[in-house]
């Protein structure tokens, strides 16, 4: 068996209801309503488990992040309601086994002792399967749901996510492995010596601590994140498990691979502690002309309002209804949301030297990131390339829509990896870390009595 068969590619299922392109909640065979439908995820979820997917991923804003000019045109919208991630991966963690099940929750609009608390419990409910994913949110929509309005700056969003992580830490921390005795007969609950409290008393947070749940199964749920800006990067550098990233081609993909876990070093790390895993935008067919019929049939739904307001969010909230929506995007100022997204869509545009229109349609699906096409044996050669020549450990898969888009990369792309040794038949362990290959974080007490 060659090494690169002894190094298996790294899956997520990226699932938001209806799925990944604006359109999908109109496709025919679409679910629109299934974004508060338990029974559909439920669905999703073993569809993904079968597929040995190494987990499943939800996003979430703190409200509704679309641009819309007024109710009229925020109703052409297909994604407006659905589950409190968290909520519903305690869920499904009851009628799963193995799959991860990774939430976004945002520092910003959150305190540190509701996270640490929701996610240890997660971990427990799903026997060590349970992933955060860190965001610092990036619209000022959701800042005014919380008596703001507009958002912290991005440095302010960063200092404030590297202060959530310390108290976060410290919290899980709060009791050693070992600590719950249960004796009976001593009455005796747990092993004083064992317990630490956290008294964290910083900028942002003022913490006394101890967590109301013991320390998790797995230590620390796997942390997930998504920025790749400077700030983004040194804060995955120093916190990061797992890195969701895009980029278009594989000289990019290499060059953010190599310089992420580079980094890593600054903190003490091993570059196999962190696995990079790009957004991928697959449309599969079980040939190349029945992808591209898939994918044009998608791109004929689309709401020009709609493609304007996803574009307009991508750019950072600018506002582009003053140019001819058939002329170049013109020169703007990077603003406050995500930064990295932004530069990403400028550089498309000027790259491939697209109109306002002819961008809209292009991040329509993959907002970004990776858009691949064609016949299984076509997907997975894409995917081999950017993991054998190190521009992924994996892949966040993004499906067109739901559930065809996930039913097809499952049964016509995963057989086609496993084959060639680029993916696993069963899966390796019991929990998220293991599947991973991430070692369980020690507790920073024991590091101090060590």
């Amino acid at each position: 068996m060659s090494n690169r068969s002894q190094r298996f590619m790294k899956l997520g299922a990226f699932l938001p209801a209806p799925g990944h392109h604006i359109a999908a909640w109109r496709h025919p065979d679409s679910q629109p309503a299934g974004g508060l439908d338990f029974d559909y995820y439920r669905s999703l979820a073993l569809t993904a488990e079968r597929g040995k997917f190494d987990m499943i991923f939800l996003s979430d804003g703190a409200g509704i992040r679309t641009h819309y000019k007024d109710e009229d045109e925020l109703s052409r919208w297909g994604r407006m309601v659905h589950f409190e991630p968290l909520t519903l991966l305690s869920a499904l963690a009851v009628v799963t086994k193995h799959i991860g099940l990774t939430a976004t929750a945002s520092t910003t609009y959150n305190e540190p002792f509701h996270i640490a608390r929701k996610f240890a419990s997660l971990d427990y409910l799903s026997g060590g399967r349970s992933g955060w994913n860190v965001v610092t949110s990036v619209t000022d929509l959701e800042a005014q749901n919380f008596n703001l309005e507009r958002q912290p700056t991005h440095a302010v969003r960063y200092a404030r996510a590297r202060e959530f992580m310390v108290v976060a830490a410290k919290l899980w921390d709060s009791w050693e492995d070992d600590c719950f005795l249960y004796d009976k007969a001593a009455g005796r609950f747990f092993e004083p010596d064992k317990l630490h409290i956290p008294y964290h008393d910083g900028e942002f947070f003022k913490v006394r601590g101890p967590l109301n749940v013991a320390r998790p199964p797995q230590g620390y749920p796997v942390i997930v994140q998504a920025g790749s800006s400077e700030d983004g990067q040194d804060f995955a550098a120093q916190w990061a498990e797992v890195v969701f990233t895009a980029q278009q081609t594989l000289e990019q993909a290499q060059a953010f691979y190599s310089g992420i876990k580079a980094q890593l070093s600054r903190y003490g790390r091993q570059p196999d502690e962190l696995v990079v895993m790009p957004g991928v935008f697959p449309v599969v067919g079980r040939t190349s002309m029945e992808a591209e019929e898939k994918y044009e049939q998608l791109q004929a739904l689309v709401d020009p309002a709609v493609g304007m307001g996803l574009l307009t969010g991508l750019l950072g909230d600018v506002d582009l209804s003053d140019y001819p929506v058939d002329g170049p995007l013109p020169e703007l100022p990077v603003t406050e949301g995500s930064t990295s997204r932004q530069q990403l869509v400028y550089d498309q545009a000027r790259h491939q030297g697209l109109t306002i229109r002819e961008l809209y349609l292009s991040v329509s699906g993959a907002r970004g990131h990776r858009f691949i096409l064609g016949s299984p044996e076509e997907i997975a050669d894409q995917l081999e390339e950017w993991f054998i020549h190190r521009g992924a450990d994996g892949f966040n898969i993004m499906p067109p829509y739901l559930p065809g888009g996930l039913d097809d990369f499952v049964d016509l792309v995963v057989p086609v990896l496993q084959k060639r040794g680029l993916f696993r038949n069963e899966y390796e362990g019991g929990t998220l870390r293991e599947n991973l290959g991430l070692k369980r974080p020690v507790n920073q007490h024991l590091l101090v009595k060590g």
